[in-house]
Order: structure tokens, then sequence, then C-alpha cells
């Protein structure tokens, strides 16, 4: 096997797939650590998609993680946008509505990758 010629297959890791679904969620729009966990087959990792979250502050390429909430629109993750109120700033820039650290019409909003994409 010729490694030049032929391309070498590159596994794509999990933080690297959630970040390809939290790219997707549209502008005024919220998604939720669950909803990316199930989309990606994986519906026990909702924790793993919050340290995807996390460690996404330190990518080149941006990540709309301010996008991402627990199942009843907490701003459970806010803590790691650098100040306590940046998380719902950058909501309120895109028109959600927050209010004690918690999407307002959350239902409404929400935006559920499976429903939304197809695999």
């Amino acid at each position: 096997m010729n490694l030049e010629s032929e391309p070498v297959p590159k596994e794509i890791s999990f933080f690297e797939k959630v970040y390809a679904v939290v790219d997707l969620i549209p502008y005024g729009r919220v998604s939720s650590y669950g909803a990316i966990a199930r989309y990606l087959g994986t519906g026990g990792s909702s924790r793993m998609v919050g340290w995807a979250m996390n460690a996404s502050h330190q990518m080149l390429q941006q990540i709309p993680a301010h996008r991402v909430v627990n199942r009843n629109g907490l701003l459970t993750g806010k803590q790691h946008f650098g100040g306590q109120d940046t998380m719902a700033q950058l909501l309120e820039s895109e028109g959600i509505e927050i209010e004690n650290n918690q999407v307002v019409h959350f239902e409404k909003i929400f935006w559920d990758p499976s429903k939304e994409l197809q695999l």
C-alpha cells in the first residue's frame, strides 16, 4: 500500500461531530445537550456533548456553543463564557428572551436535529 498515492481515512472524533451539529443550529434557536447526543446515536452521552461545548472555546473555528442549553432551557454552561451574563447576552442578541438564566418560550424556539436534519 502506497500511502502517498492513497488517502488515509481520518476518523472523525465525537467532539468534531458535535461541533458539526451545533454549527447547524439556526440563529435565534437553541438545542439541548441531549438532543444533540440522541441525533448522533449516543443518547446517553449528553454530558460528553457538554464537555465538547466547554472545549469549543479553545477552537480556532467559532462554534455557537451559546445555543446549547439543558433539556429545560437552563443556561447551565454559562460559566464557560468568561462572564456570568455573556451566554445570556449572546442569546438575547439573537432575539431569544432569557429570564432567571432560562430560555423563555423554550419549546417554541427549540431546534431538534433529529427532526430538522437527515442522517
